[in-house]
């Protein structure tokens, strides 16, 4: 399970534009207060022109630039989100042409496992690191969550937010320590429809929108089955996680988790004996940028020297599927 790769530098962008609790409250026909409660978000980012590849693209510039590399040091561009610029090509072609790299023919392609995409991103593609494929990556989370938001859910619309986060991966020195210890992704699809979009595929084409099935083109969420769910398996997946890196949660100096909800994160943080200490939440002026929230975490964690080399790091979330998926790593 262990492979000797590094996290060289970290980057992130938010749009411009500011979308606070009161303003949702005022859209919705909501009481004063009632967003912050149920969501914990007071601040959420919504882009106005930007696209998903030009927001990758800036963040990756900044993960380059606390790298100290430039994006020649590149040898493959992932990106890991779960909404998608378009269907047809994958969106780090497009943060590829973003970045002026259009001629270079490093490779690119996606890798979508919602809101574990960046998790399963770093899992995959430091083991083909590991056997030499690669030698420095550049993994990317871009998410415009406001495109597919359905304003009648209203639980789940105010907990979402747009930006993007990027990653620079490498091999670790002989002479350092950086690792990935262990990792772990488990899908339990009884879960499959707590968390949806059914339209823009093949099942419901997009062709049906106007047909009466705009609901179905919107994001479609029970909160509750999947807590439930998620309860049941969190802890068992935790330990098992644990023991398969070797490493005790009292080892662990820092929790990145998947910026659910408020309440989600205070939930698991108590069932897994995890302190608010350990836990990095940002959710309350980012809100849940699906994908891009753990490492939008991981790089704030870093910025704000709540890491530091040596430290034993776990990075957990869920994601539509519904599946749990945990990284342990030593930064």
């Amino acid at each position: 399970m262990e492979r000797k790769i590094k996290i060289l530098g970290t980057g992130k962008y938010l749009p411009t534009r500011r979308v606070t609790a009161a303003e949702l409250e005022e859209k919705l026909g909501l009481a004063a207060g009632w967003v912050e409660k149920k969501s914990g978000v007071s601040v959420r980012h919504f882009v106005t022109n930007e696209t998903a590849a030009q927001m990758g693209a800036i963040a990756a510039r900044r993960a380059l630039e606390a790298a100290g590399l430039s994006l020649h040091d590149i040898d493959c561009i992932v990106c890991a989100s779960g909404t998608a610029q378009q269907e047809i090509p994958c969106t780090a072609a497009l943060i590829q042409e973003e970045l002026q790299l259009s001629k270079s023919g490093i490779p690119c392609f996606d890798i979508n496992a919602t809101c574990l995409s960046f998790v399963t991103a770093l899992d995959v593609m430091s083991c083909q690191m590991a056997v030499g494929i690669y030698e420095r990556v550049l993994i990317i989370s871009s998410e415009i969550s406001s495109a597919g938001l359905n304003w009648e859910q209203k639980e789940s619309c105010v907990l979402f937010g747009d930006g993007a986060a990027a990653v620079v991966i490498g091999r670790t020195p002989e002479t350092e320590s950086s690792r990935i210890l262990g990792s772990s992704m488990k899908t339990y699809s009884e879960g499959a429809h707590y968390s949806e979009i059914r339209g823009g595929g093949t099942l419901i084409h997009p062709s049906q929108f106007a047909q009466g099935r705009e609901a179905d083109f919107a994001f479609d969420m029970d909160g509750r089955k999947i807590f439930r769910l998620t309860s049941q398996l969190i802890t068992g997946f935790v330990d098992r996680l644990l023991s398969r890196a070797s490493v005790t949660k009292e080892q662990i100096r820092t929790v990145i988790p998947h910026q659910a909800s408020g309440m989600a994160m205070r939930i698991m943080a108590g069932k897994l004996g995890f302190s608010d200490q350990q836990m990095v939440n940002i959710l309350a002026d980012h809100g849940n940028v699906i994908a891009a929230s753990i490492p939008m975490a991981l790089h704030e964690a870093i910025r704000q020297n709540r890491v530091q080399r040596g430290d034993h790091l776990m990075l957990l979330g869920t994601s539509a599927g519904l599946s749990l998926g945990g990284i342990v790593l030593e930064y």
